[in-house]
């Protein structure tokens, strides 16, 4: 149960309240959201429908003694992406593409490995029934040689169908962890109910079959390192700043992490905080929550959050803060090479405090 919060903490929860306010402001300014937040998702008969017009496509192919091939959107490359701040980075409508070919050495497996998941994608959603990219891995991992082809190709294929990724029965192993003042119930009926301990709740790995969230909240926050977040709950943060909600993807967010934060915003539209290191690698994940990833950039209606804030480490935290040089760690070139290609990213422009920061 939430407190009614006194001295110091009452000012906080009306600093809170007042941005609560400014951010329900500025959603009836923009005319709000679509229901559920982001991309509706496809119906099966959409999605089998799409399965069926690609397939169809390459028997007309081989009908005509040509060489089948699919065509995807290239998702890395920036002339493909757009920025919109409301939106984050997604993928402009009339994008450049590339050709997976079955008559070239080069790319004849991968045309055969999209094949072979489309069709374990078809039966999937044609019999109502979920898998992970973990068991598609396993189905033939001599065949597929590591986890990261499964990977890129369901996205590739997320992409080609237009269709977003949960729509395609395949669900990804969840990594992050989130605790507070939340309950939900999981699509086989589990209950779950989030606390304010010492103990975390692992996040599902199908939300979009979670229901029933209730919270009283007044903030999310988002941490981006398992260490620090676990010395948070240790240090009764919880409890301490009561009603919250507390998440980690314990560094890169996957996809059911971002897509929990997503539904949480989605459905409560409370003030979402990002806490990260102060270095590049901790800027881009604050990053990537907000505004997204090039690679997913198909799919942003569905997982971006520009509301959140960068509530620290700044870099000014550091000489405000009056930590000592001796214990600060040098970027290395990695480091280097990582802030100078987030600052050309299309985001940093309309955000000069950021910048200034970086």
């Amino acid at each position: 149960m939430a407190f009614a919060p006194m001295g110091p903490e009452a000012s906080f929860f009306a600093v809170l309240d007042q941005h609560r306010a400014s951010l329900l402001a500025a959603l009836r300014r923009g005319g709000g959201e679509p229901a559920g937040g982001g991309t509706p998702q496809a119906s099966s008969s959409e999605v089998l429908a799409s399965i069926e017009s690609v397939i169809q496509d390459i028997i007309t192919s081989v009908a005509r003694n040509e060489a089948p091939a699919f065509t995807i959107g290239n998702r890395s490359s920036w002339e493909n992406i757009k920025f919109e701040d409301s939106v984050g980075l997604q993928m402009v409508t009339h994008f450049t593409t590339r050709k997976i070919k079955s008559d070239s050495l080069k790319s004849v497996k991968k045309f055969a490995l999209i094949l072979k998941i489309l069709s374990k994608i078809y039966k999937l959603v044609q019999s109502n029934t979920y898998a992970t990219k973990r068991d598609i891995y396993y189905t033939d991992s001599q065949l597929f040689g590591n986890q990261t082809v499964v990977d890129n190709i369901i996205n590739d294929i997320s992409c080609m169908l237009k269709v977003p990724r949960m729509s395609l029965h395949i669900l990804s192993t969840s990594k992050g962890l989130i605790a507070g003042n939340l309950r939900y119930i999981e699509e086989d009926g589990t209950r779950v109910h989030c606390t304010c301990g010492a103990t975390a709740v692992a996040v599902p790995s199908n939300i979009q079959g979670i229901r029933n969230l209730i919270t009283d909240a007044k903030f999310l926050l988002i941490v981006e390192k398992d260490a620090t977040f676990q010395r948070l709950l240790d240090d009764n943060f919880c409890n301490r700043m009561s009603p919250c909600i507390m998440i980690t993807g314990k560094g890169v967010p996957d996809l059911n992490t971002r897509l929990l934060v997503k539904k949480l915003w989605d459905t409560f539209h409370i003030p979402v905080f990002a806490l990260v290191d102060a270095d590049p690698h901790g800027i881009e994940i604050m990053c990537i929550y907000k505004y997204g990833s090039m690679a997913m950039s198909f799919e942003a209606h569905n997982l971006t959050v520009p509301a959140i804030r960068w509530l620290g480490l700044l870099p000014s935290d550091i000489k405000r803060l009056n930590i000592p040089r001796d214990t600060l760690i040098p970027l290395t070139k990695r480091d280097q090479m990582k802030l100078d290609s987030v600052l050309k990213r299309p985001y940093v422009t309309c955000q000069p405090f950021w910048r200034k920061e970086l």
